[in-house]
């Protein structure tokens, strides 16, 4: 996990809260592009309500062992997205808040003993349910800046973004590209990923911002030392 469950339960709400600010949109805003190919924010809406319900199953997976995939098949999740964005505004901010709410309080009811009970997450894995408030807090934040309305990566808490890259690094170690050293100026975080092909290292440094919105592949401002592009990346998940 790349932060302990009290920092995790504290972005998640904090988190929680700004999305859910960010969010109050008219119609016409509701349905203009986010900045996901592909999606209107009433899609990054619907996604965000239907991530809390998931990480709902692997709450009530370690509350009684009773084991609750995330979502029942990979199109299921494709599915609920597409249905709920089609709700009237009304009833998806319903959704959304209510559902979140329901994530939180569930959370809440967890003995020390159940936050340690393996659950197994949408991509196949097994970990512990301390995890779970990080996965909901990286929803969160990254999917407000992504709402487009303005924010940005500078505006989530420093603490926040440096667990992000650490998250984001280990999960692109094993993916094929060029070395890279990252190098954050106004915190002095520092990051290295191994590369997979041939190649010098190639160091970017930059805001602690650029260097998060540029390792989840979002709209960034790095370049290498000489100023060229920084390299292109795959996808993080």
């Amino acid at each position: 996990m790349a932060a302990d469950l009290t920092d995790a339960r504290r972005w998640t709400r904090d988190g929680t809260t700004l999305f859910l600010a960010e969010a109050v949109l008219d119609e016409a805003a509701l349905g203009a592009p986010s900045a996901l190919p592909g999606w209107t924010r009433r899609h990054l809406l619907a996604h965000v309500a239907a991530n809390a319900q998931a990480l709902g199953n692997l709450v009530h997976w370690a509350a009684t062992g009773e084991p609750t995939p995330m979502y029942s098949s990979p199109g299921d999740r494709a599915d609920g997205i597409e249905r709920g964005a089609l709700l009237p505004d009304a009833e998806l901010g319903a959704w959304l808040r209510a559902a979140a709410q329901a994530l939180d309080d569930a959370m809440t009811k967890l003995s020390a003993g159940q936050w340690q009970a393996p659950v197994l997450t949408a991509q196949g894995r097994t970990v512990p349910a301390t995890e779970v408030p990080w996965l909901r807090a990286r929803e969160v934040y990254v999917h407000a800046v992504d709402l487009a309305t303005g924010l940005s990566f500078a505006e989530l808490p420093a603490g926040f973004c440096a667990a992000l890259c650490d998250d984001v690094i280990a999960k692109r170690r094993s993916a094929p590209g060029p070395a890279l050293v990252f190098a954050a100026a106004d915190t002095g975080g520092r990051w290295e990923l191994p590369g997979q092909g041939e190649g010098g290292t190639v160091t970017l440094a930059g805001p602690l911002a650029e260097i998060t919105a540029y390792l989840t592949g979002r709209a960034h401002k790095l370049t290498t030392a000489g100023g060229q592009p920084a390299p292109v990346l795959g996808p993080w998940l």
